[in-house]
């Protein structure tokens, strides 16, 4: 592990020698993930990439990119973009990476499933802000508004989420 990792401790995130507070999945950690089960996937996750909401915040890093309306991730097993950002309209079941909350105003995506998901493997595992603390996501890590941008800028491709 370096210290540029995002380390899951029972204390929070582990990141460059800071612990950070957190909320992990309502379904606890799991080594066997599946869509739907609210499990945080245990393993080493890649950071593959940074979605922000231009219209809210500045661009957090220059490899960052806008959300856009109509901007979709689709969670549907069914799809052959199953796990990928799609684009409205799609009737298969989705995301709506736009939201009115701030829930998504910026999301880190890790390689969970990734590029070549396995059907009902589980769709994305985003870091993403919490919707309060203590509330748990539906696999996900959250982190608080600041902490997240605070983050944020550090992250580089080379950083990894390990979850134990």
């Amino acid at each position: 592990m370096k210290p540029s990792d995002l380390v899951l401790t029972p204390r929070g995130v582990r990141f460059f020698g800071r612990y950070w507070p957190c909320t992990i999945g309502k379904g606890g950690v799991s080594g066997r993930k599946k869509e739907g089960d609210g499990a945080t996937p245990r393993g080493t996750h890649r950071i593959v990439g940074m979605l922000y909401r231009p219209d809210r915040m500045a661009r957090p890093t220059d490899w960052a990119l806008p959300i856009r309306p109509g901007d979709l991730w689709s969670d549907d097993v069914t799809h052959e973009d199953y796990n990928m950002m799609v684009r409205a309209p799609c009737p298969y079941s989705h995301e709506v990476l736009r939201r009115s909350d701030p829930l998504y105003d910026l999301i880190l995506l890790t390689d969970w499933n990734w590029p070549y998901a396995v059907k009902g493997r589980g769709s994305a595992i985003f870091i993403h802000q919490q919707r309060r603390p203590g509330y748990p996501t539906e696999g996900c890590i959250a982190f608080s508004r600041a902490h997240l941008r605070r983050i944020a800028p550090l992250i580089t491709l080379q950083t990894r989420l390990i979850v134990p």
